[in-house]
């Protein structure tokens, strides 16, 4: 039972109006279950199709995949800081490698010159080579102008 602005009592029946509520409650649940599996199916089926394609990219070219996960590994390591306890660690360690490095850069310069000396293309030749044919062009633009035409 109620009372309202005019003063008139009015009986309502509130186990009705609950009923109605509770339904409405239920439709909701209903409503944002459906949505929830109906967004966790759409992810898993998602997830499964990238994997797949993950799969297949790997498979036709692993060499690819293997630089390019080197290449995000690279980049993550660059972006995080180093901790003490890996300067403790890895310092000697990357110093070593860092050395290593470096006579490798070094012993491929190097043979790759004697490669380059082994098959005449040194300096010397080269400019000696582009001596020559700055020669030859200049006889022939010359041998076409003393022509008589």
């Amino acid at each position: 039972m109620s009372v309202n602005e005019t003063g008139t009592t009015r009986y309502s029946n509130s186990s009705s109006t609950d009923a109605s509520l509770r339904d409405r409650a239920g439709d909701a649940y209903d409503s944002a279950r459906t949505a929830a599996v109906d967004a966790y199916d759409a992810a898993r089926n998602k997830a499964a199709l990238a994997k797949e394609k993950t799969s297949d990219g790997i498979d036709e070219a692993p060499l690819i995949a293997l630089a390019g996960g080197l290449a995000v590994g690279v980049l993550l390591a660059a972006l995080l800081p180093r901790t003490a306890k890996e300067n403790e660690l890895l310092g000697p360690l990357g110093e070593r490698i860092t050395g290593s490095a470096k006579n490798a850069v070094e012993a491929a310069k190097e043979a790759g010159r004697d490669k380059m000396s082994e098959l005449n293309l040194t300096r010397d030749a080269g400019t000696s080579a582009l001596e020559k044919i700055i020669k030859g062009v200049s006889d022939a633009a010359l041998g076409a102008v003393k022509r008589p035409g």
